[in-house]
């Protein structure tokens, strides 16, 4: 379990750094460039590692159904938009939103899936990051 929590905060650490560099790329180019040049380098590393690690066609990859690949049309639309908007909001308040989004889905998708074991805790949590974004924009 510890392991998976470095590891969880690593992945976040990651996804802040990528943001911000993805930011600085957007200022000078533009959000769609930015998630352009992101798409193609990560595309050519994952590429060279699935060549030497192998498995880059796993077996019943082609029965998966359409929507599962859904995933990187996704993540097109989060790097672009994340590009665009730190570069307007900062960012915090892209993170944070980004989190609070992340949350309220998690919990919208938990409880339609009949996971409502700490849906109040959930939702508090969720509540707590809202109040901790309103508490950021409190101006002196």
């Amino acid at each position: 379990m510890t392991l998976a929590i470095l590891y969880a905060l690593l992945a976040g650490i990651l996804v802040s750094l990528s943001r911000q560099l993805n930011g600085r790329l957007a200022l000078s180019t533009t959000a769609l460039i930015a998630s352009f040049w992101n798409h193609i380098v990560g595309f050519a590393l994952l590429t060279v590692l699935g060549l030497i690690l192998g498995g880059l066609w796993p077996q019943g990859a082609l029965d998966a159904p359409w929507y599962a690949y859904l995933g990187g049309t996704i993540g097109v639309i989060f790097v672009a938009s994340g590009s665009w908007l730190i570069a307007r909001i900062g960012a915090i308040n892209t993170a944070m939103l980004v989190i609070g989004g992340q949350m309220i889905f998690g919990v919208l998708f938990d409880t339609l899936r009949g996971n409502t074991d700490n849906l109040v805790l959930n939702l508090l949590g969720v509540a707590l990051i809202i109040a901790g974004m309103a508490l950021t924009q409190k101006r002196s």
